[in-house]
């Protein structure tokens, strides 16, 4: 009788399963699919199990195999293939599928409005793959709904422009450091000349400078902390467009355990310096203290201190956990990081290209900073206009983040589209960035021109720049990545001439972060 139950019961179960599988990769799809193209949502045929996935990797390996670029800006269809070619045949506005998840790509402005600021509400950030989760934290970039809002509230004083300003003697001590290495290096060669690897350079220089703003007076520690996380970022890009195979992650090869050991090295210094930190802090300075010149550490530590953020009397979802530091501190060093060094990185490229623009970058620092050995000031980086056209021309033609991924929380109209809730849209903003309709038949030219009225001048309409996002989850360090960089590129200006290596062959690819595939290797040399 108990195997009769017993058989009955696997039995059930087994067609549970296959019930389950069969909604999922089959029948609900195929609504999904039917539904979007009765309102002329279209895109390449759905397949059982893989959706898309076959024909983007086939897309993708082909694009980035082909080389040089021409004009060389013209980067959408070697970096978004998939969407370069699914573009010319279903619009604008298509469905593609990763695996049994519908993606639904949408580049017109009007839409992308609607998504991240007139109904911000009814979409909610994507995890990420759970290495990206591990490696960048769990933090302002992927949190969602309450402990967002309450993050963002908390932290957003540290970067206002008049605290972020303070930061300049940091930054313009670190990059002297660097630069006179720089110096040293050119010095002992024979030809003048200096061959350097660009990103190397400028992902060490902004660790440093984003240690500062998370630790402060413990930038010796946290240094030693972020170093773990160095190693773990370059473990991820170097498997970052190799094929995973499911649960891998979890088999303990060597690369695994040192890995995991990384990780559990990081967590546990993370946790001892706050606890640490927590101590040292009197109750009294905690309650009245102003929070001008705060690192990330004490904001965070504070709110989980105070009354109004961490109520004695409950557990409420208000509460800042020891948890919620970590992830934050993560999460602020590998976004402040990446986006700066690669901000940096292209920008420097550029004007190695373009050196008619390097000469004008040069003569204006020279005119408003003054002679090499002076060190630039927070008032000197306003007037920096030229400059801060070409930033904002790099951050338009190589804009860090390719894209932003977004999930409707519940069914939502768009633009007289219903989107079925749990649909992902993906907003390619290269896509955006590089539109001749919206940035006039030289859209994929280096000219900085276009920003010369502002940004607001620049374009036909407002959301056709986002660079760091759009609408309330804009990126909270946009002010100090642009501080710094105009900083960094003044004072290399001031001292160096550049141009491209030999070596260097322009092929930007995504790792993470849209990146220079073999190197930004470029020649410098002291004026």
């Amino acid at each position: 009788m108990e195997v009769v139950v017993w058989w009955w019961l696997m039995a059930a179960m087994g067609g549970y399963m296959v019930a389950f599988v069969w909604v999922k990769v089959w029948w609900r799809p195929r609504k999904i699919q039917r539904q979007l193209s009765k309102q002329g949502i279209n895109g390449p045929p759905y397949h059982l199990l893989l959706g898309n996935i076959k024909e983007i990797v086939s897309l993708t390996a082909k694009a980035t195999s082909s080389l040089p670029l021409s004009p060389p800006h013209n980067i959408l269809p070697r970096v978004l293939p998939f969407y370069h070619h699914w573009n010319k045949i279903y619009g604008s506005t298509f469905v593609l599928w990763f695996g049994s998840s519908p993606r639904l790509i949408i580049s017109e402005s009007v839409l992308i409005r609607e998504i991240l600021v007139v109904k911000q509400d009814l979409f909610e950030k994507v995890d990420p793959p759970t290495q990206m989760k591990n490696l960048e934290g769990h933090g302002l970039t992927t949190l969602n709904g309450h402990k967002w809002s309450l993050h963002r509230r908390i932290l957003s004083p540290l970067f206002h422009i008049q605290n972020i300003k303070l930061m300049v003697p940091t930054i313009c001590k670190t990059t002297k450091q660097m630069l006179d290495t720089w110096s040293e290096m050119s010095s002992s060669s024979t030809s003048g000349n200096l061959e350097i690897e660009l990103s190397q350079w400028f992902l060490t220089l902004t660790g440093d400078i984003i240690t500062h703003a998370v630790f402060g007076t413990s930038y010796q520690q946290g240094k030693a902390i972020f170093n773990s996380q160095a190693q773990q970022v370059l473990d991820a890009i170097g498997s970052y467009n190799k094929v995973s195979i499911p649960g891998f992650r979890f088999v303990p090869t060597k690369k695994n355990r040192d890995s995991w050991k990384l990780e559990r090295q990081m967590r546990t210094s993370l946790i001892k310096l706050i606890e640490e930190r927590i101590k040292n802090i009197d109750d009294h300075q905690r309650r009245d203290n102003c929070f001008a010149g705060d690192d990330v550490l004490d904001l965070m530590i504070k709110a989980r201190i105070s009354d109004q953020a961490y109520p004695s009397s409950s557990t409420s979802e208000s509460a800042i956990a020891v948890e919620d530091i970590v992830g934050e501190c993560k999460n602020m060093f590998f976004a402040g990081k990446q986006t700066t060094s690669n901000l940096l990185t292209w920008t420097t490229i550029l004007l190695a290209m373009h050196p008619t623009w390097q000469e004008k970058a040069r003569d204006e620092v020279l005119s408003v900073c003054g002679a090499a050995s002076d060190i630039p000031t927070k008032d000197d980086v306003t007037k920096l206009k030229t400059l801060g056209m070409i930033v904002n021309e790099s951050l338009r033609l190589y804009p860090p983040p390719v894209a932003i991924l977004r999930r409707a929380k519940v069914d939502v109209e768009l633009g007289g589209y219903v989107i079925p809730g749990g649909t992902q849209v993906l907003i390619p903003t290269l896509a955006v960035h590089h539109d001749p309709i919206l940035w006039g038949n030289d859209s994929t030219e280096f000219n900085p021109d276009r920003f010369s009225k502002g940004v607001a001048g620049s374009t036909n309409h407002p959301m056709a720049f986002m660079p760091f996002g759009i609408g309330p989850r804009r990126c909270i360090g946009q002010n100090l990545a642009i501080l710094q960089a105009k900083l960094t590129l003044a004072m290399i200006l001031k001292r160096f001439t550049f141009h491209l290596s030999p070596e260097y062959r322009h092929a930007p690819t995504i790792m993470i972060l849209l990146q220079p595939q073999h190197g930004a290797k470029i020649i410098v040399r002291k004026l």
